[in-house]
């Protein structure tokens, strides 16, 4: 039952984590095209910045936008931040039902690093903190006033983050850490920078002062950040469901490379949205990087091949030894309630049909068992490669 209990509020934060993330990135992206689509108007009005018509729902809707601030603060004004807060707060207690409870079995790889569970936990939740000190700082310092080298910093410190997880934690948590880093860099930018901002906008307004622009442009620098970063967060959300991404030797490259497809895509909406063109070439790079990684997935110096001659009761062994304390009618590890995704392996005919899913979950990748909970050697690797490429033969 407990296990049962687990599972279902496992789903329900899951739930609650994309339903939040829906809103949050809607009106993310709704914001920075109106930013974006903003046009003088044909009468230009003193102290408004630009205008933008739209059409949706079968009526008309007219947005101004000020320079600063309008002259009088509007009796109702709306805020968007609690679709920023419920997203990171569903997303942490997320991680911390699968990650930070099932740390033996999805946070910890011993063949990465062996630690124990407090202290794999201590340096996730302080990973997190630190990410986003190092990049509030870089923000705050001179660098954030050169848009292109904050850019290039920004993505190098990423890359490092992620490189640096994929030596501490399994692969699949190191790529949902490096979403959970985005996420809380996200975020933060709201509670700590946007909001206040605003907040700080507000009240001199209503002491009959005129807000300090300041507020604004650095508001509007964190919002922007937060666009580029979506594509990468939302990447990051859903790599669990595909090993051959961070099941790779080298998923780190992958997910560096997906970075920079993501920061590509949104960079070529923002400019068309901006009227600045066109920019193909855009799309056209990051097509060229998605083929190019659809290659290096399927190289895997680990097992380049699977030459040899394997029986059937030579591969029940291992199977029989490494995946059916989960993959069975009745598991027996701790903390599994039921066959993951439904897949049982405990007969033959069972693991000829989910060969296909064996290849891909524990061949080709180390997906499974998750952080290697159950010591698959190579070697038995090797020989499940073996067998499947002989045509998962069991007679």
């Amino acid at each position: 039952m407990t296990d049962l209990s687990l599972d279902w509020l496992n789903l329900v934060l899951r739930w609650m984590h994309l339903v939040f993330g829906i809103a949050w990135i809607g009106s993310s992206f709704f914001f920075v095209w109106l930013d974006n689509s903003l046009r003088q108007g044909q009468q230009p009005k003193s102290g408004v910045l630009g205008e933008a018509w739209m059409i949706h729902g079968g009526g008309f809707y007219f947005t101004e936008k000020y320079s600063v601030a309008p002259p009088q603060l509007p009796p109702e004004l709306h805020w968007f931040k609690y679709e920023s807060y419920f997203t990171w707060l569903s997303g942490f207690f997320l991680l911390g039902v699968l990650y930070y409870a099932g740390a033996d079995l999805y946070l910890i790889d011993p063949n990465v690093l062996p630690l124990s569970a407090p202290a794999a936990i201590g340096i996730s939740v302080a990973s997190l903190i630190l990410g986003w000190i190092v990049y509030d700082r870089l923000c705050k310092s001179p660098l954030g006033n050169n848009t292109a080298l904050l850019a290039c910093i920004g993505f190098v410190m990423l890359v490092a983050a992620t490189y640096g997880y994929a030596q501490v934690f399994s692969a699949r948590a190191a790529y949902l850490h490096v979403g959970a880093l985005l996420g809380t860099i996200m975020t933060a930018n709201v509670a700590m920078v946007i909001i206040p901002n605003q907040k700080k906008a507000v009240a001199q307004m209503l002491a009959g002062q005129t807000p300090d622009p300041a507020y604004g442009k650095q508001a509007k620098q964190r919002s922007l950040h937060n666009n580029y970063l979506t594509l990468p967060v939302l990447f990051a959300m859903i790599s669990n469901h595909y090993p051959m991404t961070y099941g790779h030797p080298y998923g780190w490259v992958i997910l560096a490379v997906v970075m920079i497809i993501g920061g590509l895509v949104r960079h070529f909406f923002n400019l068309k949205n901006q009227g600045r063109g066109q920019r193909y070439e855009f799309l056209a790079v990051s097509f060229a990087l998605v083929i190019g990684l659809v290659f290096f997935t399927a190289w895997d110096p680990r097992r380049s091949d699977f030459a040899g001659d394997a029986g059937i009761e030579e591969v029940q062994k291992v199977v029989a030894s490494r995946c059916t304390a989960c993959h069975a009618a009745r598991p027996t590890f701790d903390g599994i309630a039921e066959a993951p995704k439904g897949v049982m392996l405990e007969t033959p005919q069972q693991m000829r049909r989910f060969a296909a899913a064996i290849n891909q979950q524990a061949v080709r990748t180390e997906a499974m068992p998750p952080g290697n909970a159950t010591e698959m050697t190579d070697e038995e690797r090797q020989l499940l490669g073996a067998w499947i490429a002989a045509g998962a033969k069991i007679d």
